[in-house]
């Protein structure tokens, strides 16, 4: 199994700690699509205002539309959070 390093919540400070606390706030935890761009907090910054772009921007679908096609889609794709 591949390993990607990153960087433990404890550890975390700047960008990285801002969305790893959001992230606490938001699910409970840290999950590991954050931990594992903990590396390069720019790339972690810019996926996560995307992320929040896409599922509560402006936009024809309302947002629990957008959060059923994302857990569809993660099943499909055999993620499992």
């Amino acid at each position: 199994m591949a390993y990607v390093r990153q960087i433990d919540p404890e550890d975390a400070d700047g960008l990285v700690r801002e969305h790893y606390e959001a992230g606490l706030k938001r699910a409970g935890k840290v999950f590991n699509i954050l931990r594992i761009q903990s590396l390069t907090p720019e790339a972690l910054d810019s996926t996560m205002r995307f992320y929040v772009q896409v599922m509560q921007g402006k936009g024809p679908l309302r947002r629990w539309v957008r959060e059923l096609l994302a857990t569809l889609v993660s099943k499909v794709n055999g993620c499992v959070y």
